[in-house]
C-alpha cells in the first residue's frame, strides 16, 4: 500500500463531497437534514440507507455498512486503499505525490507471493502422495467411507500427508524455497533441537483457496484417532479465516441467489458433487461477522446446512443473529434425521432429489429461532408463558421497518393463537425500555440490545451519536463524562478524538476520524457509534429523558468497572463517593436547541 500523509487523504475527502459521489451509484431522496435511498451492499426495498451532508458519511440502517467517502469507494467498486485514494484525487482534480513502497513493504509483498508458490507446490505434494503413496489409507477414506468420485478428488485437489514429518520439509527445499519463506507458511513446526518437521501427517488434506484461486491454506483431518480431529493452518500473510470462505470461489460463480452455508469441508464437498454448488464454509472456527459481510458480497439470502444436533442448533442460532447484522436474509435446511448434510446427500434412502425438496420447505431464520426459544419456557403455565411472550416482542422489535415487523407479528401471533393486537402492545412498552436476557443464548437484538454487554455499547453509541447531532449538548454533559467511561479501546480512542475536536475546533468531523482507522471492521463499527438511534422516542422530553438515562448507564458502568478493578483503599473511598451523585444524573439540565 503506498503511503500518503493524513493531510493529503483529509484534502482528498474534503475535495469530494460525500453526496455527489454516492448519488453517481444510489438515487437519493432529502429527508430532514439527510438524504436517504436503497443501500447499494444489501437486498432492500425501505431506502434505510443514509448520507449525511453535516457529517459527511453514510450509514444503512438495515445492514450496518457505514463510513466515509473513502470507504464508500473502496466498498462499492472493490477497490484497494491506495485505488481508492487515487480514483477519488482524479476525480478532484487533485495531482498526488508519488510514492513507492517501502523497503518493508516490498519484502512483505515479495513474501506473500512465496507462500502462494510454496502452498500451490504443497497442495501439488498432498495431491500425489494421495494418488501415488504406498500408503492408501487417504485415497480409501475419500472414496469408500465419504464415496468420493476421482473427479471430484481431482476438481478440489484433496490430498494426503503420509505418517513421515519431514517430506515436505525436503520437497519445498528441492524447489529452492528458503527456511524463513517456510517458516512464514504456516506448514511446519520449528525448534532448536528438531529443526523444521511437517506440521500436517497422518491426516487427509484439504487446500483452501481464495476467490482469486491462489491457494492460501490447509485443512487436515486424523486418520483414526488422534487429537485434534481437524487441524487449520495458522492465519499468515497469505490468509485470515475470517476473511475466507471454504469453496467460495466456486460458490460466487454459482447461479443460484443463496448460498448454502455448512459447518465442515466434507459437507461442502459433497453437495458440490450432488449438484449443489453454492455450499459454502467457514474455516475452522464459528461462523463470524466478517464472513457475513464477505457473502454479502455475492448473495443476498443464506440456507443453513448445520448439523442436527444440540450443538448444530446453537450454532444456527448465533450465525442467524450475524447473518440478519450483515442484512442478510436466512432460512434453515432441516436434515434430520440424519446428522449432517454429507450424510444426508450420500444416504440411499434420501440423497439429492430429496435434499432438494428440504431446501425449498427450508424454515424462515427467525420462525426457527423462535421455536427454539419455546423449549426454554413452560407455555402451559402462565408466567412462563408471558416471560415467553416478552422475549418474543424482544426480538421483534429488533426489525427497523414497520411492515416487516408487523409482518412477522402476525406470523408469530398465528403460531401460538393469540392476538396481533397483544403483540404490539408489547413490542412498544419494550421499545424504551429495553429488554434483558440471559447472556448465553445468542438473540436478535432489541431496544437497548439483548444482554447487558450490548445494552451498553448500545448506550455508548447512542452518547457519541448525540453528543455531535444536537447543537450545545457536549457542553452541557462535558463535566459529566470522559472518554475513560467509555469501555473498549476503540470507543475510548474516538470519544478522545470527538472531545478533542470539540474543545479545540467546536465541532467535530466525524469523517476526518475515520480516515485515521484503516480496518474495515474498525470503520464498520465507527460508523455505528455516529449514527445510533434509539426507537420509539419523538418529543423532546423524552428524548431528554433518554439522554439522562443513557449517561446514567455509561457513567454507572465506568463506576462499577473501576471499582471491580481497583486495589487501592483511597481510590475505592473516592469512587464510592462519586458514586452516590450518580442519582443526580438523572436530573441534569439538558436543553435542546
Amino acid at each position: 500500500m503506498a503511503f500518503y500523509s493524513e493531510d493529503i487523504i483529509q484534502e482528498v475527502c474534503d475535495r469530494n463531497d460525500i453526496v455527489d459521489v454516492i448519488g453517481q451509484y444510489v438515487k437519493l431522496t432529502r429527508k430532514g437534514s439527510s438524504l436517504f435511498g436503497l443501500c447499494p451492499f444489501h437486498n432492500e426495498k425501505t431506502g434505510s440507507f443514509s448520507v449525511s451532508p453535516s457529517k459527511q458519511m453514510y450509514y444503512c440502517f438495515g445492514c450496518g455498512a457505514g463510513g466515509n467517502v473513502l470507504t464508500f469507494v473502496r466498498e462499492y467498486e472493490n477497490y484497494s486503499f491506495t485505488e481508492a485514494i487515487e480514483y477519488l484525487a482524479d476525480r478532484a482534480g487533485i495531482d498526488l505525490p508519488k510514492v513507492e513502497m517501502t523497503e518493508e513493504e516490498k519484502r512483505a509483498s515479495d513474501l506473500k507471493s512465496r507462500i502462494y508458490e510454496i502452498n500451490k507446490e504443497t497442495a501439488t505434494f498432498y495431491y500425489y502422495q494421495l494418488l501415488n503413496s504406498n500408503d492408501k489409507k487417504g485415497y480409501e477414506y475419500f472414496k469408500n467411507k465419504r464415496g468420493l468420485t476421482d473427479e471430484t478428488i481431482k476438481n478440489w485437489g484433496l490430498g494426503y500427508a503420509g505418517m513421515s514429518r519431514n517430506n515436505l520439509y525436503a520437497y519445498l527445499k528441492n524447489k529452492g524455497f528458503k527456511d524463513e519463506e517456510l517458516n512464514e507458511a504456516g506448514l511446519f513446526h520449528y525448534s532448536e533441537k528438531e529443526g523444521f518437521k511437517d506440521k500436517f501427517w497422518n491426516r487427509v488434506m484439504f487446500p483452501i483457496l481464495d476467490v482469486n484461486r491462489h491457494v492460501i491454506a490447509f485443512g487436515g483431518r486424523v486418520m483414526g484417532e488422534g487429537e485434534p480431529k481437524y487441524l487449520n493452518s495458522p492465519e499468515t500473510r497469505a490468509f485470515s479465516k475470517k476473511n475466507n470462505l471454504f469453496g467460495l470461489y466456486i460458490a460466487r460463480s454459482t447461479r443460484k441467489k443463496f448460498f448454502i452455508l455448512c459447518e465442515g469441508y466434507i459437507d461442502v464437498i459433497s453437495l458440490h458433487q450432488a449438484g449443489f454448488t453454492n455450499a459454502v464454509a467457514s474455516l475452522g472456527t464459528a461462523f463470524g461477522q466478517s464472513q457475513a459481510y464477505l457473502i454479502k458480497k455475492y448473495v443476498d439470502e443464506v440456507y443453513l446446512a448445520y448439523d442436527s444436533d444440540e450443538a448444530g442448533i446453537k450454532a444456527k442460532l448465533r450465525a442467524l443473529s450475524i447473518l440478519k447484522e450483515a442484512g442478510i436474509s436466512a432460512r434453515v435446511i432441516d436434515s434430520s434425521p440424519c446428522k449432517d448434510p454429507d450424510e444426508f446427500v450420500r444416504s440411499p434412502e434420501y440423497g439429492p432429489v430429496e435434499y432438494e425438496k428440504r431446501i425449498k420447505e427450508a424454515k424462515n431464520g427467525f420462525l426457527f429461532s423462535i421455536e427454539v426459544l419455546e423449549r426454554d419456557y413452560d407455555l402451559k403455565d402462565p408466567d412462563g408463558k408471558t416471560r415467553f411472550f416478552k422475549e418474543v416482542a424482544g426480538r421483534l422489535l429488533s426489525f427497523e421497518d414497520e411492515l416487516e415487523r408487523n409482518n412477522y407479528t402476525d406470523a408469530v401471533a398465528g403460531m401460538y393463537s393469540i392476538t396481533s393486537e397483544s403483540l404490539k402492545k408489547m413490542i412498544n412498552e419494550l421499545a424504551l425500555k429495553g429488554v434483558n436476557t440471559r447472556d448465553e443464548r445468542p438473540v436478535f437484538k432489541s431496544g437497548f440490545n439483548q444482554n447487558k454487554k450490548d445494552g451498553m455499547i448500545e448506550a455508548q453509541k447512542l452518547l457519541i451519536t448525540w453528543l455531535i447531532e444536537e447543537e450545545g449538548l457536549y457542553e452541557q454533559l462535558k463535566e459529566y463524562i470522559s472518554p475513560e467511561d467509555f469501555t473498549s479501546d476503540l470507543y475510548k480512542n474516538v470519544a478522545s478524538q470527538v472531545f478533542e475536536q470539540f474543545e479545540s475546533e467546536g465541532r467535530v468531523n466525524p469523517a476526518s476520524i475515520m480516515n485515521r482507522f484503516m480496518d474495515e471492521d474498525e470503520q464498520r463499527e465507527i460508523a455505528g457509534l455516529f449514527n445510533a438511534r434509539l426507537k420509539a422516542v419523538e418529543s423532546e422530553e423524552s428524548k431528554v429523558k433518554a439522554i439522562r438515562d443513557v449517561l446514567y448507564k455509561v457513567k454507572k458502568n465506568s463506576f462499577d468497572t473501576r471499582e471491580d478493578s481497583s486495589t487501592d483503599p483511597k481510590e475505592l473511598m473516592l469512587l464510592i463517593e462519586e458514586k452516590k451523585k450518580l442519582e443526580g444524573y438523572k436530573n441534569i439540565p439538558v436543553r435542546l436547541r
